[in-house]
Formats: C-alpha cells, structure tokens, sequence
C-alpha cells in the first residue's frame, strides 16, 4: 500500500478508501514499509471499539522499539508521553491531570473561551474573505490550553508552530526538530516557574512533583508536552470540519443557525461525521490476538482507523450524511477506554461556543473557494484542512447580532 498522504484525493476524501478496505475485512493486513514487517489496519466500528478496549494491545513504545535501529531523534518527551504508556504508569499519570477537565473546571474556563471567540471574530466582516482556520479554528484552542498551563501570549505562536510541525507527515527532520524544540521550551517554563510559581494546570503538577505524588522530571516535561499539543490540534481540527461539514448540508446549517441550543446535541454527530483524529496513536500486540475474524499475530503493529469506523454503516446507517437527530454519542472521535482524550469536555465546549459565536456573527455564510480547492494537511493521524477560505453575508431572516452562550 503506498502512503495515502501523498495522494490528494485520499486527504480530500478518504471515506471511499476506508469504505473499500472494510468491505474487504474489518481487519485487514497491510504491508508497511521495506522492511516485510505487517501493519494490521481496523475500519469496523465494533472491531475499532474492542481493539481500543484490549489490554492485550500495548501502547507502550519504549518496548517495542526497544533494541531497534533507527535514524529518528524524536525526544523522548515526545516519543514516551502518558499516550504512550500502559497502567499503572498510564493510570498514575492520568489521574494528575483528569481533574483539570472535569465539568466543572470547564464550565469556569467558558467566559473566558467566550471572549477569545469574539476578539477573533471582529476581524472578519462582511463580503471580506476570511480564512476560517488561520483566524479562528487554529488561535482559539491555542490560546485556551496555553492560558491553562500558563504559557506567556509571546511565546504562544511559537508553540503553535512547533506542535504543528510534529504532524507534518513524511517530514521526519522537521517533526523531530519540533520534538527538540517543545521539550526545551517546556524544560525552560518548568524551572521559571518553580522560581515564580502561579495556579495554572503546570504549576499543579510541578507542585504534585515536589510532593507526595512526586513526578520525576521526563514525566513532567512530557506531560506538559502532550497537554500543550493534544489540548489544541484536535479542537483545531474539529472546529474546520464541522463548519465545513455545516457548509456542505445546508438545511442542517439553517437549522442550527435558528435554533443555536441545539448545537451541543449536534457535536457528538460532527465529530462521528468527520473525526479530526484519523487514526489512532500506536498500538501494538503483546500475545496473539483474533479480531474481527483476523488472527493478529504476538508484537504485530494495529492501526485503528477512528474515521473510518465512525462511518461503519454496520453501526451508523446513512454514514455518509449529516443527521444532526442521530444518536451519535458512541463515536469514537475522541477514542475510548483508558486512552479516550481526557481533554474531550473542554474540546467540546469550545466547538460549542464557538459554532454559536460563528453562526450569529455570520447569518450569510459561504465558501470563498470551491470545496474541491480546499487544502486539507498531509498528515496521517489528523484529518484537517491546512486553510478554510469563508465569506460572510448579511441575510434578512436572521439579524447580525452577536450571541454568547449562557453561562
């Protein structure tokens, strides 16, 4: 199989792909590279679902790769984050930074999510072309995670771009360079702020670290490395794809537009729809294992396809449309079992407020391109566009006011 990212039409429109692959096998074994070894792909939704759950696939990397030559120089921050563990480490981990996410904490940063939102939207105005993504989709995840961990506004570009590097697909010495480079900076925040302690996300888990539950210091900067990505590229994503998505179904784009409140049961089916995290972060198997038929043999690499099981019509009739009534809430856009993405209550609230902000500052709303022009990025985790290019118009039915979302 060659790589799909050099193709554009796959990164314009995998779905026929994954739709062929699971009509072959749910489960299937793909070559991977020159060196003979086998990668086994997942498409089937219920397949999908029970390979996220297996303990018997490890995400532990250092063993795997373990003994293995290699000309990467990823950091290893970056190359071991809590992703890249299993419990109890994983769990351990895990528990540090779960309560930063929970409903409540969340619903404290939403003024704040509401705020940002409109300061980026007052640069767009009327028949004036507006790439969506530079202006809203890209800064607003960006400037939330980094206001949790306590990154300062002029070093925020830069960490920015360097998480956007560690996607660039088929570009190893940019992705390690940017591995590099995140570790430094968060290496560096780290000690600043143990000389200048604050009360962001970072500054409780270096106080964990000095107390009972003591980090050590790769632990740290590794966690502070995945918040800051994890924390803002899937949002980022999501973000261009359901305003997209709303852009090419109409009636569903009408619809929300009169009726705003029913936005938040509109995500779970944007997120099934088109899913920002393509493929899952990598798994492989520590003893053989049969699924979906498909007998995988002990230290074998799986590749679960979230977006292709999030159109599985075995579990979602229609996949392909937009039915904004679905009950779409078992998607798996957001992963599932131990690794779900612990940040998915602050990625939705800001989806939501940010799609109600977008609708009621735009009444008119088009593509300023045709869709087939759109550039989606190359890369093979992520599925997201590079630039959204939209054009605001007065419309008579509904007034150009601006709406926050209740608090």
């Amino acid at each position: 199989m060659t790589d799909p990212t050099h193709d554009p039409r796959f990164l314009r429109d995998p779905y026929p792909a994954y739709a062929a692959l699971r009509a072959t096998c749910p489960v299937l074994a793909v070559p991977a590279g020159s060196g003979g070894r086998t990668n086994y792909v997942v498409t089937g939704y219920e397949e999908a679902r029970e390979a996220l759950h297996d303990a018997r696939l490890s995400k532990d990397t250092a063993t795997f790769f373990a003994g293995r030559e290699s000309s990467r120089r990823l950091h290893p921050a970056v190359a071991h984050t809590m992703l890249a563990s299993d419990p109890p480490r994983h769990t351990r981990l895990r528990r540090l930074v779960t309560k930063a996410f929970t409903t409540g904490a969340v619903a404290r940063l939403r003024p704040f999510i509401a705020r940002v939102t409109d300061e980026l939207l007052d640069s767009w105005h009327i028949g004036v072309p507006f790439d969506f993504m530079a202006g809203v989709a890209v800064p607003l995840p960006v400037v939330v995670i980094c206001e949790l961990l306590g990154v300062p506004p002029a070093d925020r570009p830069d960490v920015q771009r360097w998480s956007a590097d560690l996607f660039a697909a088929g570009e190893p010495d940019v992705i390690d360079a940017a591995s590099h480079a995140l570790a430094a900076y968060m290496t560096d925040l780290i000690a600043a702020k143990r000389l200048d302690a604050g009360s962001s996300l970072l500054d409780r888990l270096i106080a964990a670290r000095d107390g009972e539950d003591r980090l050590s210091e790769h632990e740290l900067v590794s966690l502070a490395v995945l918040l800051l990505v994890a924390g803002h590229e899937t949002t980022t994503n999501a973000l261009g794809n359901a305003v997209l998505a709303l852009l090419k179904h109409p009636a569903q784009l009408h619809r929300l537009r009169r009726n705003p409140d029913e936005i938040p049961g509109a995500l779970d089916e944007l997120l099934r729809l088109d899913s920002a995290v393509s493929t899952s972060t990598f798994r492989f198997t520590t003893e053989a294992v049969t699924l979906g038929g498909t007998d995988i043999p002990a230290g074998a690499p799986v590749s679960v396809a979230l977006g292709a099981a999030n159109r599985d019509p075995a579990r979602f009739p229609e996949p392909d449309a937009l039915h904004l009534d679905r009950d779409a809430a078992a998607h798996l856009a957001f992963g599932h079992g131990i690794h779900r993405c612990v940040g998915a209550p602050l990625a939705k609230a800001e989806l939501e407020i940010a799609l109600r902000a977008v609708l009621a500052h735009a009444p008119g709303l088009h593509l300023a391109v045709p869709a087939e022009e759109l550039v989606w990025r190359r890369t093979r985790l992520v599925r997201g566009l590079s630039s959204l290019p939209l054009v605001a118009s007065e419309a008579t039915e509904i007034p150009l006011v601006r709406s926050r979302p209740t608090q």
